[in-house]
């Protein structure tokens, strides 16, 4: 059956090695006949705990899974078409992977955001936007050919590089789930935020 889940194994993400369980011979076979060599697809343990950089969330215990370092990444609209108007042939959200894309800010207003909240039927989120995103080279990879580039990371060098981070590439903020948890967002709701400037 396709929901069956084999014996515990490890996973890598990064530094960090965490707990994971094997989702079977099935799946395992379908996503290595699809990318061409053997892979296997594991799910996160749920009894486990992996937090993200206390550095960057102070007093707030964000768990995280299989991302990067943090669970949610926050863009903005005006980010996109800004960056789009400098490159030769536009590029799409797609490129970024963005869990939240935001609309109502000029470009690049997503990195002063201190907090969003949104009122939910099953209660209020509230998220806290923690640390620009970092950007590794994936974005350069056509999310539909699959075939890598070198843009738009070319173009993002030329204005996004980051002095409090040693000026590596960013776009986007990484943002930790403060409240609500359980809610659940939609597309086109409303949310109010918060400035914070450095």
């Amino acid at each position: 059956a396709i929901d069956t889940v084999g014996e515990p194994v490890r996973a890598k993400v990064w530094k960090d090695e965490v707990a994971a369980y094997d989702m079977g011979d099935l799946a395992a076979q379908w996503f290595s006949d699809f990318l061409g060599q053997p892979v296997r697809l594991v799910r996160f343990d749920p009894e486990q705990k992996r937090l993200s950089n206390k550095k960057w969330t102070g007093d707030i215990d964000a768990e995280n899974a299989f991302s990067d370092g943090f669970p949610i990444l926050v863009v903005s609209e005006a980010s996109l078409v800004q960056l789009s108007q400098r490159l030769k042939e536009p590029v799409t959200m797609a490129r970024f992977r963005p869990n939240l894309v935001l609309s109502g800010l000029d470009a690049h207003g997503e990195d002063h955001l201190d907090e969003i909240r949104f009122d939910t039927p099953e209660g209020q989120v509230r998220l806290k936007l923690v640390k620009p995103c970092v950007r590794c080279p994936i974005p350069n990879v056509n999310p539909l050919t699959g075939v890598p580039g070198t843009e738009p990371g070319d173009t993002l060098s030329t204005y996004r590089a980051d002095a409090r981070l040693n000026g590596a590439i960013t776009f986007g903020m990484n943002a930790v789930i403060e409240e609500g948890i359980e809610c659940g967002l939609r597309v086109g709701q409303a949310g109010n935020a918060s400035f914070k400037f450095d």
